[in-house]
């Protein structure tokens, strides 16, 4: 029988000190429609199943092209990209829209990231060029190597990864696959590798890449698909490498 609804089963929490609630809702079928499209429709006319009138539901969202990482939610149990879920490519069923569970709470499927935006600060996580004076067209990747390199510059910083993980949490000092793999970024570049054993004194330690439990979690939810995993590998063969030459006073 042809699909003539879309059923949403979404979590809601007015304030991280709220009660949180399960509301239903049940939306015309409508070919192509992605989650964010079903959100719009029920912020339009926030009315349960029941046909209970609720308020708007609240979330995050901004280019709807997987690109600003920031629509980041559970659908049905996964961490993803909500503008990127079509509804068509879901199993058949109620679908369940959640927060993600490893950044605080702000409103019902909208959490605070910043989490993972400080540890970007914390590896250091740019290239220090600061623009008050010409440093002339500056060195450049063999292709090989730019091409390795571009795979870590797809990262959104959207936080599925992050979610996945089962190191970062609120009882872990772990900063994350994101925040690490961004240190392979930036060290491969030649500017960048001005500072590299900064960004390896990041990640040494406590919290940082030997707090890695190595689960693979966040390679398979990556919407971009980036080689995590290859990133951890050659950050400790990195580290290694700077440890012993500390050690060595070179």
């Amino acid at each position: 029988m042809a699909r003539t609804t879309i059923e949403l089963r979404i979590r809601r929490q007015d304030a991280p000190s709220a009660a949180p609630r399960w509301e239903e809702f049940a939306l015309p079928y409508r070919p192509g429609e992605n989650v964010i499209s079903c959100l719009m429709e029920i912020q339009r006319h926030p009315v349960t199943r029941q046909g209970r009138e609720t308020t708007p539901v609240f979330w995050d969202c901004s280019c709807l092209e997987e690109v600003c990482g920031s629509c980041t939610m559970l659908v049905n149990g996964r961490p993803r990209q909500a503008c990127t879920a079509l509804v068509d490519r879901l199993p058949e069923g109620v679908l369940r829209l959640e927060p993600l569970t490893k950044f605080p709470l702000i409103r019902d499927l909208a959490v605070d990231r910043q989490a993972m935006f400080d540890a970007l600060v914390q590896v250091r996580a740019w290239i220090s060029i600061d623009g008050t004076y010409d440093l002339g067209p500056g060195p450049t990747l063999p292709a090989d190597e730019a091409a390795k390199a571009y795979a870590f510059a797809r990262c959104i910083t959207c936080g599925c990864c992050m979610e996945a993980c089962p190191q970062f949490n609120e009882r872990s000092d772990f900063i994350g696959p994101a925040p690490i793999a961004q240190v392979r970024l930036f060290n491969a570049h030649p500017t960048g590798a001005m500072n590299a054993a900064e960004r390896l004194e990041a990640i040494m330690g406590h919290g940082g890449l030997e707090d890695c439990g190595n689960a693979q979690n966040c390679v398979e939810v990556c919407p971009k698909e980036i080689p995590l995993t290859e990133a951890f590998g050659e950050l400790g063969r990195q580290t290694l490498v700077h440890g012993l030459r500390r050690l060595l006073g070179r």
